[in-house]
């Protein structure tokens, strides 16, 4: 590249540079900046005093939307004491990254999804997963999908940034909103005629189109080709690749082998695994911005670095003389020293040029000393060729190196080698460089420093391998002939603790272009030279639990303990205090895989009674792998123990039936339990949480399936002695069988304590438990009946069960209420418009509404109207005395004396209550 063009790019990156500082600065300042700079020649010097006069946090701001300190040297800005070539040469290392990361674009939205508010939406590519909607009829649009939400999300925090456009924001999605409106209401419109005309196609028209809906269908999700080529069932392939959802939809939809059909296609952005997913190592090094692109000026210059032209030289003088002044090496190689003439430096080392000035000066300038280091070196001009993401010319500090070289040029391409750099210097390579060394150790001895005209040379890609598995960085890694299985694993930083030592599986194709698999499980194994394609799959340890025992469910510490020969279950659960409150100390259920098959068992055990005698049988020892589980008493255990059972299941068959027996009725937790070895009734009721204290403990039902003859199931029932069964008696204590059911009875008339309420002029008020039958005038009696102030007459008597029918039938009205005055709105609005009369028929609608407003308010009271006085008076148990039920409740009121006369009389008053008068004395 010519230094004109180079000049000119630069001159037109600072004028957008200048351009973009003026817009963000209208965003963060207001509208009346952006009119300031937008008009006139000068609006550029406008713009850059506004930027200048803006707070330190506003211009970040700014220099981070513009690409961090790329900024810097758009707007002509630089640090101290930097040339005009290391200025240029930070122009181009920016135009070359700038031009990397445009290229890379598509990749990067493929990998990452979009990125930031203006990134495109994503787009189809070889391997992608696609689901293809498709129907006769056009499908309805969709709602949110995933590209708008990542690009409103990510609007959104533009919004933080940017608050005078929220404004124009709001606008353009009032009118994105109308369009989707339009949209939607165009598309109705093509459905109906989409409907119409396929009510024209013909019946084998009509046929043929649902089966090849339904195909299509049935092959979902579709994946393209690596040439992005999409093959639906039928058809020839229809390539996608490049193109967004909505013009994949398109291209589908114009294909006249898919007439009449009516597609939607989604993108699916799953992320590949295995060896689809491993990525080469080490290219994402310069995949990532350096923190600035200035020229390094303040670290300490080798000794032996050769002094060129454009270096410049500090030199203090102190003595008879202080003063400081810089020397530049002109184009002859010579610097010119005040007082002393024209010195030559060029192509001498700089530790050699400090020791003849500082002499020199000793010698020919009495009582001066001089110390000299070095100031500004000098830009020299490289070039980075081969598999470079932007080969080319460029121009560096004389610091450079090897990598500050491929820095400026982008990076290294998928294609070109990280292991075999070159510098070549007059047509001979001087040195080889290995980035493996700089990204796995750390080492740059082979990172040379450059001089002019030095050429970085990356050669294509050599052979790979890729390693995947458990190890700790899978990837597709360069290799070098000789390489080894061992070594690329120490390439990939080593295995997890996963990893299963010696063992992992090598796919390798073969010279006759066949693919093979070789296993790696010998330790010679590991001294097996790669070859080119090679993959590596390090396998993981199988996730069972080798020697140990778990123990979950209500403990304060669940988790996995050692495992040891002869251990028992109070080695695992040491004391109660290892145990939550209202633990269930009488069933400890455990989960055992039994040797050689690892078919399932399962084993309780009464923690209680093994605690109590540790050296009893009821201290079960316990086998490694196997998993305790100790239940509360205050919730179920059917959640806990279905997996268990669905584990008994499926290892049944017609020679072991499920290992399944079931305990109803009154226990605590009934409910179906694992059969265990030698299982019985007692067992089993301790499974179940024991006998509730409504259990009936005398005869209980075992209801046992079999199957006879192997043709037919039939059902028997046994009685069991509970009584015999708790006091441990073994002929009373059957062995369960699967599918036994266990049914404890109720004892009779246990039910709930049922209970009345007197209230009012009784001599005892309260709550009273009743038993079964008891009448209202026997609660009476043992109130101590009515007291002299009783107004029986008036007395309210009110029961729950009537109060619930009530209720139900006011629901019930209502709703009949309601769809009445809507029939009958609609019914007056179509009268009123076929008779042209203009009737309001929403006055009627509001009165039935205020109507059934106030039938809704009502509230069922469920009285029952009886005859108090003729109760008391009546003897016990006759037919005006009331049988009461549970929740009845009798209100006796206070005996009243006035008479009150209101409405359209002369006076309203209340007066006392007299014997001889009627209602008329009374007005």
């Amino acid at each position: 590249m010519t230094g004109g063009v180079r000049v000119g790019r630069h001159n037109a990156l600072r004028r957008a540079g200048v351009c973009i500082v003026a817009a963000m600065c209208a965003a963060l300042a207001g509208q009346t900046l952006l009119a300031q700079t937008s008009s006139g020649s000068g609006s550029g010097t406008d713009a850059l005093g506004i930027f200048q006069g803006l707070s330190a946090d506003q211009q970040q701001q700014i220099l981070q939307r513009l690409g961090g300190s790329g900024v810097s040297g758009a707007l002509g800005t630089s640090g101290n004491g930097t040339s005009n070539g290391q200025q240029q040469a930070t122009t181009d290392q920016e135009n070359a990254r700038r031009t990397r990361r445009d290229e890379d674009r598509e990749e990067q939205t493929e990998e990452n999804g979009p990125q930031g508010p203006n990134a495109g939406p994503p787009l189809f590519k070889g391997q992608d997963s696609v689901v293809v909607e498709v129907d006769t009829h056009p499908l309805k649009p969709r709602q949110i999908d995933t590209f708008s939400a990542a690009a409103a999300s990510s609007y959104s925090a533009q919004l933080q940034m940017q608050q005078a456009q929220q404004l124009a924001q709001a606008q353009l999605q009032a009118q994105q909103y109308q369009n989707l409106q339009a949209q939607q209401t165009a598309q109705g419109q093509a459905l109906q005629q989409s409907q119409d005309e396929t009510s024209q196609l013909s019946d084998m028209d009509k046929v043929r189109l649902d089966k090849l809906v339904t195909l299509i269908r049935s092959k979902n999700p579709y994946q393209l080709s690596r040439e992005g080529v999409l093959t639906l069932p039928g058809l020839s392939g229809i390539p996608l690749a490049g193109l967004t959802e909505m013009q994949a939809t398109l291209r589908l939809e114009v294909d006249p082998m898919l007439q009449g059909l009516h597609f939607r296609m989604t993108r699916l952005p799953l992320r590949k695994m295995g060896l689809e997913g491993l990525k080469p190592y080490g290219y994402d090094l310069f995949d990532h911005d350096p923190s600035t692109f200035s020229p390094v000026t303040n670290i300490p210059v080798p000794a032996d670095y050769v002094l060129g032209a454009g270096d410049r030289l500090q030199v203090q003088l102190y003595g008879n003389q202080n003063r400081t002044f810089f020397l530049e090496v002109d184009r002859d190689g010579r610097v010119n020293f005040p007082e002393l003439g024209p010195i030559n430096v060029a192509g001498q080392r700089f530790s050699d040029v400090k020791d003849e000035l500082e002499q020199r000066v000793a010698r020919q300038m009495i009582g001066v000393k001089a110390s000299v280091s070095m100031g500004d070196t000098r830009a020299i001009r490289v070039f980075v060729l081969g598999e470079a993401q932007v080969p080319g010319s460029y121009t560096i500090s004389a610091l450079g190196t090897m990598v500050s070289a491929l820095y400026a040029a982008g990076g290294v391409k998928r294609i070109g080698s990280l292991r075999d750099i070159q510098l070549k210097r007059e047509g001979s390579v001087i040195r080889h460089l290995d980035l493996y060394d700089l990204l796995i150790r750390g080492d740059t001895t082979d990172d040379a420093k450059l001089l002019p005209g030095d050429v970085v040379f990356i050669p294509p890609l050599g052979e790979t391998a890729s390693v995947e598995g458990e190890v700790k960085r899978p990837a597709i890694y360069e290799i070098r002939a000789g390489t080894t299985v061992s070594k690329l694993i120490e390439l990939a930083g080593g295995m997890t603790p996963e990893a299963e030592n010696g063992l992992g599986q090598l796919t390798r194709i073969d010279q006759q272009g066949e693919r093979r698999v070789i296993s790696v499980n010998a330790p010679a194994s590991s001294a097996q030279a790669l070859r080119n394609g090679d993959f590596l799959r390090v396998t993981r340890l199988i996730p069972t639990l080798d020697a140990g025992v778990r123990i979950q469910g209500y403990v304060f510490t669940p988790g996995a303990v050692a495992w040891r020969p002869g251990m028992r279950l109070t080695d695992a659960l040491h004391s109660v205090d290892d145990l939550r409150p209202d633990a269930d100390l009488h069933y400890v259920l455990i989960r055992r895989e039994v040797p050689p098959d690892r078919h399932i068992e399962a084993v309780s055990a009464d923690l209680a009674a093994a605690l109590a005698q540790p050296a009893s049988a009821a201290n079960i020892p316990l086998m490694a792998r196997d998993q305790i589980t100790v239940f509360d008493l205050q919730s179920g255990r059917d959640r806990i123990i279905q997996p268990l059972l669905d584990d008994l299941r499926l290892q049944a068959g017609i020679s072991q039936p499920s290992s399944v027996v079931r305990v109803d009725g009154r226990v605590k937790v009934p409910g179906e339990y694992p059969l265990e070895p030698g299982m019985r009734i007692s067992d089993l009721i301790r499974a179940g949480g024991s006998l509730s204290d409504s259990a009936y403990g005398g005869l209980a039902e075992l209801a046992r399936y079999q199957i006879v003859d192997g043709q037919s199931r039939q059902t028997k029932i046994i009685d069991v002695d509970l009584t015999a069964v708790l006091r441990g008696d073994p002929g009373a204590n059957l062995q369960l069988q699967p599918f036994d059911s266990l049914s404890v009875k109720e004892i009779s008339l246990w039910g709930e304590q049922e209970q009345v309420v007197l209230e009012g002029q009784v001599r005892f008020p309260g709550t009273y438990a009743i038993k079964h039958g008891e009448t209202l005038k026997s609660v009476l009696a043992r109130a101590g009946g009515l007291t002299e102030y009783a107004f029986p007459e008036g007395s309210v008597f009110t029961r729950t069960e009537l109060q619930q029918r009530e209720q139900q039938q006011l629901d019930f009205l209502g709703q009949r209420m309601q769809t009445d005055i809507a029939t009958m709105a609609l019914q007056a609005s179509a009268a009123s418009q076929l008779n042209g009369q203009g009737g309001n028929p929403t006055a009627s609608l509001a009165i039935g509404q205020t109507l059934l407003t106030q039938l809704k308010a009502a509230k069922a009271v469920g009285r029952l109207v009886i005859d108090l006085p003729r109760v008391i008076s009546e003897p016990m148990g006759s037919e005006d005395d009331v049988v009461l039920r549970n929740g009845d409740t009798l209100i006796v009121p206070r005996y009243q004396q006035e008479v009150t006369v209101i409405g359209e009389v002369q006076s309203v008053t209340s007066h006392l209550y007299r014997a001889d008068l009627t209602r008329a004395d009374y007005i």
